[in-house]
């Protein structure tokens, strides 16, 4: 029974340390997006972005989606895309292009500041997000063009409800966010500590570190690469906080395994929601992994050419950063 007892007092008392160092990132980033969304900075994204979504083949007006996506959430997104979806109505390949740069770029301020305090530079994991999200949506573009693939009109099989925009429900909102991510987390580490007790860790890193050592992924920082892949970057990236500053995973498998679980993370909920809004699985799922995996191999070659100094300098941040 102590021994029982004591287990769960290290799990609640690891969780509430992960928490906090999440937390502690989080809130402060997501005040400053909800005052930069009231003072209009998405709508003028929105407008920036017009001209870029055209060169993947979508109209200028869904910049907005995109603006909202990246500046706040999935789900603002998902909720500015329902809104806009009767005045211009999308094909199921257009669908596709969209909720698949929506997924790989999305949530930025915050999944950017934990990509930020566990080590990577800013304008590293940015440019990997942004610009992943921007070609790999040329590219599936180009592909259903081409192809004449998935050109019939898309429907929605679930519209979000609208949203309150009143302050105290978006204030709730967040709070319920954070519990839930402190559940999760705690859901997790038992989930971990069950996995390793019954070898099913070892079992998993021995599965895939042929894959993890093809992209440069160090078998240390397996587990915590899957969860993100699978979950979240949130969840994820608060796990590999804890493992970034304990010193136990080298500065370049934290690269990578950020940088993989940035292009590709919450496979299961996420991929779910852009299904609902038409999202082919060709693209949102098979098609997401498959770029994401050929972008960390590339990534991983070219980062092997560089210096120890030079990944110092303008790769990675200094645990004090």
């Amino acid at each position: 029974m102590h021994a029982a007892t004591q287990w769960i007092r290290d799990v609640l008392s690891e969780g509430r340390d992960i928490s906090i160092r999440l937390f502690k990132i989080m809130i402060p980033v997501l005040v400053v997006v909800k005052i930069l969304q009231e003072l209009g900075a998405v709508v003028l994204l929105g407008r920036m972005l017009s001209p870029v979504m055209q060169l993947v083949g979508l109209p200028g007006s869904m910049g907005l989606v995109w603006a909202t996506t990246m500046l706040t959430s999935l789900y603002g997104g998902l909720l500015v895309f329902a809104s806009l979806s009767a005045d211009y109505p999308l094909t199921v390949a257009q669908a596709t292009v969209l909720t698949s740069m929506m997924l790989v770029a999305h949530g930025l301020p915050v999944e950017l500041r934990i990509a930020q305090v566990a080590g990577v530079r800013l304008y590293v994991m940015g440019t990997l997000r942004v610009g992943g999200a921007f070609l790999f949506g040329a590219i599936l573009n180009q592909i259903y063009s081409r192809g004449n693939w998935l050109q019939e009109v898309n429907a929605m099989t679930w519209i979000p409800p609208a949203a309150d925009p009143s302050l105290a429900a978006w204030l709730l909102g967040q709070l319920k966010g954070l519990a839930i991510i402190y559940v999760v987390i705690l859901g997790l580490l038992v989930l971990m500590r069950l996995l390793k007790r019954l070898k099913v860790t070892d079992f998993l890193t021995r599965a895939l570190n042929p894959v993890l050592r093809l992209l440069g992924i160090g078998k240390d920082a397996s587990t915590v690469t899957i969860i993100g892949m699978t979950l979240g970057l949130a969840y994820g990236g608060g796990l590999i906080i804890r493992e970034a500053t304990s010193g136990r995973l080298k500065n370049r498998d934290i690269l990578f395994s950020l940088a993989l679980m940035g292009l590709s993370h919450s496979l299961i909920e996420d991929t779910l929601l852009a299904a609902f809004l038409g999202g082919h699985i060709s693209g949102i799922f098979w098609g997401r992994i498959l770029f994401s995996l050929v972008c960390i191999f590339l990534l991983v070659r070219s980062v092997s050419r560089i210096s120890q100094e030079a990944f110092d300098r303008y790769l990675f941040l200094s645990r004090s950063s």
